[in-house]
């Protein structure tokens, strides 16, 4: 990535994830990345690309942390407790403002909208991943579990940002103890 493309890539997603995708424009982005038009059109060939990049440079980042996760965690159950954890801390995080990709379908609700097609991917690959995690625990259908996971990090996620997130984060962590206790007992009661 050549520097100019970095320092305008940098400077969007700090605005976008401040302020909002439509709020901020392309001049602002320009004067804030010290580039000129011509330099971001070189780049990127229009606002929707810029913002596809800032999702995707952030999809990249947290499939990174979750296979970091996976490689120093020996069982399911500690993957499934510290992805959950790096979730919360990103949400205790200061400045944080909610999920972006979950903002950025918000502001983008057209489904063949790229910047929409950008915030599909990762949830599909997120969904799929965290069922999984969760078939490791020998789960016989993950399904319904991974998308309760998904939908207590959306709800952390979206009450992270309007209230104090340390309750927010305790009940999501305990939502996910939930989870896991569901799945101790559902193991145990075959052969009790």
């Amino acid at each position: 990535m050549s520097e100019a493309r970095a320092r305008l890539l940098g400077t969007a997603s700090g605005l976008f994830y401040s302020e909002g995708l439509r709020a901020v424009g392309i001049d602002r982005i320009i004067a804030a990345a010290g580039v000129t038009r011509a330099t971001l059109y070189r780049h990127f060939p229009g606002k929707d690309d810029l913002v596809v990049a800032y999702l995707e440079q952030i999809d990249e980042a947290i499939r990174a942390q979750v296979a970091a996760t996976r490689s120093e965690n020996s069982s399911a159950v500690d993957v499934v407790r510290a992805v959950g954890r790096s979730i919360a801390d990103s949400i205790r995080a200061p400045g944080f403002r909610g999920c972006a990709f979950l903002n950025a379908v918000a502001e983008y609700p057209d489904p063949g909208h790229p910047v929409h097609k950008a915030v599909l991917a990762h949830r599909q690959w997120f969904s799929a991943t965290i069922t999984e995690i969760l078939a490791d625990l020998d789960e016989t259908d993950p399904g319904p579990a991974a998308r309760q996971f998904v939908m207590l990090r959306d709800g952390a996620m979206a009450a992270g940002c309007l209230t104090d997130p340390d309750p927010v984060c305790e009940t999501f962590l305990l939502g996910i103890e939930g989870l896991l206790d569901i799945h101790r007992r559902a193991r145990r009661e075959p052969g009790e």
